[in-house]
């Protein structure tokens, strides 16, 4: 598939779990892009099956809504995609998500549920694309898929639900 596919000029939003874990978070994401219209990207390694039964209880029926692509490596996402601008979520993130302007095509790129994502990749983003979900103190994080919820309903809002 080329990079300027007509899937890249009409998704509203690109989601993109980096090494997902836990199959009913992908599967609840899964429903979420299905109901907002974001497609969704997995880059791998995945830890479960697309097949798993959790992750097909969670999603429901919402398959045949949305697009699901993996890759083997973000590049290879960057390299089909091209988003106009890819923002990293991470607890270490420095600007709030509430605080960006998003734009159709964008990609919100979202780490491991147990270690979200390298600092080393997370290093090589601008620090005005990393973003965080402002929190109380001393709390960990929220679940990736109430993240990811809450990043792509902004995002949409933003758009006016268009």
């Amino acid at each position: 598939m080329c990079a300027n596919s007509d899937s890249q000029a009409s998704a509203l939003l690109h989601v993109v779990l980096y090494h997902p874990e836990i199959p009913p978070n992908t599967g609840n994401i899964i429903r979420l892009c299905a109901n907002t219209g974001a497609e969704l990207h997995l880059i791998e390694p995945l830890g479960f099956e697309l097949d798993d039964r959790r992750l097909r209880r969670a999603g429901l029926d919402y398959h045949e809504w949305v697009r699901v692509r993996r890759y083997p490596g973000l590049e290879e996402f960057l390299a089909e995609i091209r988003p106009p601008r890819l923002y990293a979520f991470s607890t270490r993130g420095q600007r709030s998500y509430a605080d960006v302007g998003y734009s159709r095509g964008d990609a919100l790129l979202f780490g491991p549920e147990t270690r979200g994502l390298p600092a080393d990749l997370l290093g090589t983003f601008p620090e005005e694309h990393r973003l965080v979900l402002p929190m109380r103190p001393g709390v960990r994080s929220l679940n990736l898929s109430n993240t990811v919820a809450i990043a792509v309903y902004e995002a949409w809002r933003q758009m006016g639900f268009g």
